[in-house]
């Protein structure tokens, strides 16, 4: 069925368009200068192309519909499209895959500005009806900037200098102490979600504590990241240890916490469980904690061991912070492994707080959730005063 037909009773912009037939060239023009590229209205998002292929494809990023959408040519123009239904406050990643003399190429939506960078490149984005990017995540002229310094590390555990990214708050003083937290692929967290104005945003506002925080970056991600334990053995028997005896650090469990997402979740929750005493908040977004209750798993090899440490942390739950902040994207393949340790960690008497949001397995999703986890593992005077 023609998406157009089907909805030309919710009287679209792409049906009024072509309620008087094929449209001119100009018509196309006039049609496009008119509107933001994807057109939302309500919960119809028409995505356009423009020019000379034999098919495109819309590529979207939401787990559980199909992931290739055709789009329909508009006959005897060089206008394609096509709408698809998507819930409000959503956000979704994208790129076009344009088939032209037998080669598809995967692109970002020439119509559309708004992008979204990893470190694979970058993806166009879509804001359904009532997402708006969160204003606390716009660099702020009233807020002082914090610093951020390179500091080296000689582990013993890897049997090689490590590079950390240390953010300091604006206020810093040496006289005061300060609570710690260590963030698992700080460099992308600071490239891709901005975190940096985001911690001097919420710091700004006493939302969020004056934090020293502490941004490692692997050299072999998925294999450090996957309960490894010369990583663990690393943040905790060389880098803490270290920052504490450079930085005024209130050196308390409950004022220590680890971050990540992804793979990086992954890092933080097995590294807090072969050290149970020395973390107080953890941050676990997206985490790629992939289980199986019967036969094999069909993640791939790299995620051999993390099936190995969830299939016993699951078996043998055990309490490993004080509090625990957990988000996952409902588009995401991995919302129900986030979904299933919830009660698990639960069940060890830790105060979990869990949050889901109609976004994808990406930075931008994590920068969103950064407000509600960091003001809530470590509360700013604001919300110590007011809550």
């Amino acid at each position: 069925m023609n998406p157009v037909a089907s909805h030309r009773g919710d009287q679209l912009a792409i049906g009024a368009l072509l309620e008087n037939g094929p449209p001119s060239p100009a018509d196309v023009d006039r049609f496009l200068s008119k509107h933001t590229i994807p057109i939302v209205e309500g919960t119809h998002c028409t995505f356009l192309y423009r020019g000379e292929a034999d098919a495109v494809r819309l590529r979207h990023f939401i787990f559980g519909l199909p992931s290739t959408q055709p789009f329909h040519r508009i006959p005897h123009t060089d206008l394609w499209y096509q709408i698809i239904e998507i819930p409000t406050n959503s956000r979704v990643e994208y790129k076009l895959e344009v088939i032209a003399g037998g080669e598809g190429h995967w692109i970002e939506d020439p119509l559309n500005p708004l992008r979204a960078r990893d470190p694979f490149g970058a993806n166009s984005v879509c804001h359904g009806t009532g997402y708006e990017v969160p204003e606390w995540t716009i660099p702020d002229p009233d807020a002082r900037s914090g610093t951020l310094e390179e500091i080296r590390i000689r582990s013993g555990a890897f049997h090689r200098d490590c590079g950390v990214t240390m953010y300091l708050p604006a206020r810093f003083r040496k006289t005061r102490r300060y609570p710690l937290l260590v963030v698992h692929d700080g460099n992308d967290y600071l490239e891709y979600s901005g975190l940096k104005t985001v911690l001097d945003n919420l710091i700004h506002r006493l939302e969020v504590a004056d934090l020293i925080v502490a941004l490692t970056t692997p050299r072999e991600r998925l294999l450090e990241y996957a309960d490894h334990e010369a990583h663990a053995r690393f943040i905790c028997e060389e880098l803490v240890p270290r920052l504490e005896s450079r930085y005024p650090l209130i050196g308390k469990p409950r004022a220590r916490g680890l971050m990540g997402a992804s793979f990086g979740g992954v890092a933080s929750l097995s590294t807090a469980v072969r050290y149970p005493d020395m973390y107080g908040r953890l941050l676990l977004q997206s985490g790629s904690f992939a289980f199986t209750d019967i036969g094999p798993h069909p993640r791939g090899p790299v995620f051999d061991p993390v099936v190995q440490f969830m299939n016993n942390y699951r078996e043998d739950p055990t309490r490993i912070a004080d509090k625990v902040f957990v988000s996952c994207g409902t588009y995401e393949s991995l919302i129900y492994e986030n979904r299933s340790i919830v009660p698990i960690l639960q069940s060890t008497g830790m105060d979990v707080k869990y949050v889901e949001a109609r976004d994808g397995h990406n930075w931008e999703n994590w920068r969103d959730r950064l407000r509600e986890g960091l003001s809530w593992l470590f509360p700013g005077p604001l919300w110590m005063i007011y809550e």
